[in-house]
């Protein structure tokens, strides 16, 4: 089936911005009802005619499970050139999200990055993936490598547990007054604060949840407070993001998300999933527009706080949700 693509294109996907989101988004539902079979043959199960997509609320989201089934792609270029595959359990089938340009992600996350914490050039980046780092196609491994190539600082680096080199790389970061971003995976971050104390000031603590069976489960609340208490810091930053998605959302305080400029939120009826809102309590759905080659609209098994401004927390995981390697309990 032949789609149009002359609705929209990538460079108004990148200029997005809160007047203008519903416009595009509602171009890409088109873009991608024409172009992807497996979303359209969802919406035509679901009886959606797509001249009746008029507002946010009615665009049908597809359920966040069928990357772990399928070939989430849009348009007629088939050849990936990254696949992001999800960490799930032993015996768990993947997520797989094949992405057909990297350079609108690349692009997105720098831009996102900058909306909330200025360009990244001005940081070292430190990343704390154990875990992540030992498999393949994480997306979150992907990304600290994106933000560190942007960086370009000389210090930027992975780590698994080699603690103590780099507590003495914070250490001579922050005695140079160096910006500094630490990315960390939940539990690493908590066992590295457990026998590194030291005072972070230039540094941003980043976590991007995770405890994955590692340690007893704590609320995000919890986390921050040990955090913040180990490293003398005023707040402890969050990151939003999955493996089916391309875009960030960050909360800089108190776990509250607020969406970089390609994503929003809505809220979904626990019981009633066409029954979507802006506001209110209900399972995550994400309009992600640097998903422009696979699918934009997910339906995630997140439950959260979705508030009038537009930001968001996140509370857990659907009940029958299988535990996601990325997932973090807010309350």
């Amino acid at each position: 089936m032949s789609y149009n693509t002359t609705l929209i294109n990538t460079e108004s996907l990148l200029q997005v911005n809160a007047a203008n989101f519903e416009n595009i988004a509602l171009q890409v539902f088109q873009f991608q009802y024409a172009g992807n079979s497996l979303y359209r043959d969802y919406c035509n199960a679901l009886h959606i005619q797509p001249a009746s997509i008029d507002r946010l609320n009615k665009i049908p989201f597809l359920p966040v499970s069928f990357f772990k089934t399928h070939k989430v792609i849009t348009g007629e270029k088939q050849d990936t050139g990254i696949i992001f595959e999800s960490s799930g359990t032993t015996g768990e089938v993947p997520s797989m999200h094949y992405v057909t340009d990297a350079a609108i992600y690349e692009r997105s996350l720098a831009q996102g990055f900058a909306q909330f914490y200025g360009p990244v050039e001005k940081y070292a980046i430190l990343a704390l993936l154990p875990s992540y780092l030992e498999r393949k196609n994480a997306s979150l491994v992907h990304m600290a490598k994106v933000l560190m190539e942007q960086s370009g600082h000389e210090e930027n680096g992975f780590y698994i547990n080699e603690w103590d080199k780099l507590r003495e790389v914070l250490v001579r970061l922050e005695q140079n007054n160096q910006k500094t971003l630490l990315l960390g995976v939940t539990f690493a971050l908590l066992d590295f604060a457990a026998t590194h104390t030291m005072a972070l000031k230039n540094t941003i603590v980043m976590e991007t949840g995770g405890m994955k069976g590692r340690r007893e489960e704590l609320t995000r609340p919890e986390v921050h407070e040990i955090l913040k208490k180990r490293w003398q810091l005023k707040q402890v930053h969050s990151e939003y993001g999955m493996t089916e998605l391309l875009s960030q959302a960050y909360a800089m305080a108190d776990g509250i998300f607020r969406c970089s400029n390609t994503i929003r939120v809505l809220v979904r009826d626990v019981n009633d999933p066409l029954e979507v809102r802006s506001t209110g309590s209900g399972c995550i759905n994400v309009i992600d527009l640097a998903n422009f080659n696979s699918c934009s609209f997910i339906a995630t098994e997140d439950i959260g706080n979705l508030y009038a401004d537009g930001s968001f927390e996140v509370l857990g995981r659907i009940d029958h949700s299988a535990l996601r390697g990325c997932s973090l309990m807010a309350v």
